[in-house]
């Protein structure tokens, strides 16, 4: 039976364009515990494999032999069709398959707008790799186009196998080059946390159906999202990515976006993404909120025995279904399972972690896909202390073995229950690992297996293209923008409202600070450049941060370090500057960390807290026109001090908070 959301969205999921247009003949019904859909002839799109017929029934000729082979059979389950094409792979075919590489584009941060098509085609062809990420920028029909581009290839190898490609979350505010793209041409809608906020699990189910229709618009196929992580640790680089710090509060949201994006609680389907959850697990209590991606945050510090809060998000993402978990990168420390410490190792060399805690204790039976790079070397200057001059990058975070060789690297993490190595573009590593006996061909054929059922579940050997045209139709259309918009409103927080200025009347002289005077005057106020002339001061505040020379590209965009707003803040002087000439000051504070608000709370008439919204957005709830519905997320601290006392895995822990998670001034 088809939910009411998938029969509200099936009309906008019709973005396929096949090359082979079939109308269903007939039903034949297959069910199986993960796997169930009506099963009548689907379309089919080929560019490179001919039709074979069955009676009235036609499927892709993927191997061109003239007959119809079980895994091109759409009859059959994805778990037999999966079974049968494994069999007749290559050992060098297995390779490319439990690898997973990266698209480059012709601008070096790989975040352009055009492909390397020589590249990709050596990936593809040459290298058998059928699983890539992407970064790249483009127009919706540009893109589709060219993922089309890339399907062909693909279809043209010897068994036709077609590419799943993913892309990290590309729908909202805050953007870091290896974890988030720029929403630009999709809905943009706030930022994890601001879901959080609103504490909804029908608006953060809407958001992920949407975007799960814009990515398949395209040709993506799996998001490495959602971020299941708990923000126990408030200075950490990466509480933008979360739902917040209460345990039950981000269950709901983890298990709406789950099941949002893979169109279902059932498993997945041919309309669906793939769903990654992150990172397996703890990686929220990063030691003194220093990330991962680098040596000097490899450890996640679990001494005070919250695992198991850590972890409640991710069984509400089983409970739903979830195709893929991703472990962290961090090495855990004072973790243990089944009462015997965690060895320090990064979580995906872990069997402990993978195989005994996710797998037996927990029953996960999908793919496990490693995060980036994790059998790469990190060498002398990627092992450099924090805050040393920047270096040319070195993608590496082999945590805990770093002594060790690639080969033995990707042994050591397939071994460990990994499916998948995300990352790695070099087969010869896994064919290495295969030839020295340091892994089994038994092992890897699991794998293949459980990589290929996915993709057979989603429908993509019967037609991996898509329109173009549908693609710039659909995706970033006003229903779905109206819609990100209005999440948006409804995710500000009201902290303090201490004068009756609001809503301000078109015609007020404003002074701004981090607002578009062009969006202000649109609104029918007056802009001011001094503020002394001012009736109101408005101010958008950032969280503060202290930069951090990387040792690792991604660190050039994360905001490490303090919380509180030190001497010499220009945002901070603004404030005060207005509350000394007793001018009301209008303050919103963008918390993509909890920032410490203390010196501003006293002197802001207003005080706001958002998580990615437009100025627009804001004006919207300044004027009255929408309504701010949030609640905290996550705790404010009130001081450093408390904030170095806390600990770093326990949610919401640091002494005399100035806002409690949770935490709402109602109207």
């Amino acid at each position: 039976m088809r939910s009411k959301m998938d029969q509200s969205t099936r009309a906008s999921d019709r973005v396929v364009a096949p090359m082979i247009m079939v109308i269903s003949m007939g039903a034949l019904l297959v069910c199986s515990p993960v796997f169930a859909q009506e099963r009548r002839q689907p379309q089919l799109g080929s560019r490179a494999a001919p039709p074979v017929a069955v009676g009235k029934l036609k499927f892709r000729d993927l191997n061109r032999d003239g007959m119809l082979a079980p895994y091109e059979d759409w009859r059959l389950t994805p778990a037999e069709r999966a079974r049968d094409l494994v069999i007749r792979m290559t050992v060098q075919e297995k390779a490319g398959t439990v690898i997973f590489g990266g698209l480059a584009t012709k601008d070096p941060t790989g975040m352009g707008a055009e492909y390397r098509l020589d590249a990709a085609e050596n990936l593809i062809a040459a290298r058998f790799i059928t699983a890539l990420g992407t970064r790249a920028d483009a127009p919706p029909a540009a893109l589709a186009a060219q993922h089309n581009r890339f399907q062909e290839i693909a279809e043209k190898t010897r068994l036709g196998i077609p590419l799943i490609l993913a892309t990290d979350p590309r729908h909202h505010f805050f953007s870091v080059i290896g974890a988030s793209n720029s929403a630009r041409y999709f809905s943009q809608w706030p930022d994890a946390p601001g879901l959080g906020a609103i504490d909804d699990p029908k608006i953060t189910r809407r958001f992920a159906d949407i975007a799960r229709q814009e990515y398949r618009a395209v040709g993506l196929h799996m998001t490495l999202s959602p971020q299941a992580d708990l923000a126990s640790e408030p200075r950490w680089t990466r509480v933008i990515g979360t739902f917040g710090d209460n345990p039950d509060r981000v269950a709901k949201q983890v298990a709406a976006y789950v099941e949002g994006f893979q169109n279902g609680t059932g498993g997945l389907g041919s309309h669906s993404v793939i769903s990654v959850i992150k990172h397996w697990v703890g990686y929220g209590a990063a030691k003194e909120g220093y990330d991962s991606h680098n040596y000097y945050g490899r450890f996640a510090d679990l001494r005070g025995n919250y695992l198991a809060a850590h972890i409640r998000p991710f069984e509400a993402a089983f409970r739903v279904n979830v195709a893929t978990v991703m472990p962290t990168y961090s090495i855990l420390e004072g973790a243990a399972v089944d009462g015997l410490a965690v060895e320090p190792i990064g979580a995906g060399f872990s069997r402990p972690l993978v195989t005994d805690l996710l797998r037996r204790q927990y029953g996960f039976k999908g793919v496990v896909l490693s995060d980036s790079a994790i059998t790469e070397d990190c060498l002398t200057t990627c092992m450099g202390k924090k805050g040393e001059p920047g270096r040319p990058p070195e993608i590496g975070m082999p945590w805990g073995v770093e002594n060790l060789s690639r080969t033995e690297r990707a042994a050591l993490a397939l071994n460990a229950g990994v499916d998948q190595i995300l990352g790695l573009d070099d087969p010869e590593v896994i064919l290495n690992a295969l030839r020295s006996g340091l892994v089994t061909e038994k092992r890897i054929d699991a794998a293949v297996t459980s990589i290929l059922e996915q993709r057979f579940a989603i429908g993509l050997f019967e037609n991996p293209y898509v329109d173009p045209d549908a693609a710039a139709a659909i995706v970033g259309s006003p229903p779905f923008r109206a819609a990100a918009l209005d999440a948006q409103q409804r995710s500000f927080v009201w902290l303090e409202r201490k004068a009756n200025i609001v809503p301000i009347r078109p015609g007020t002289k404003l002074f701004l600070r981090g607002v578009n005077p062009k969006v202000a005057r649109d609104r029918g106020f007056e802009v001011t450049d001094r503020l002394e002339d001012a009736d109101i001061v408005m101010v958008r505040a950032a969280t503060p941060f202290q930069t951090l020379y990387p040792n690792f590209f991604i660190s050039r965009f994360q905001h490490s370090g303090d919380l509180d707003f030190k001497s010499g803040n220009r945002d901070l002087e603004v404030v005060n500057k207005a509350a000394a000439a007793n001018i009301p000051v209008i303050v919103d504070a963008n918390l993509e960390r909890p920032a410490i608000l203390t010196p501003i709370r006293d002197k802001a008439s207003i005080l706001l807290g958002s998580f990615g919204a437009t100025d627009g957005a804001l004006f919207d709830i300044l004027t009255g026109r929408a309504k701010a519905q949030g609640r905290l997320p996550f705790e404010l601290p009130s001081s450093m001090d408390a904030v170095r006392a806390q600990r770093s895995d326990a949610p919401h822990d640091s002494a005399n908070p100035l806002y409690p998670s949770g935490y709402k001034r109602f109207r």
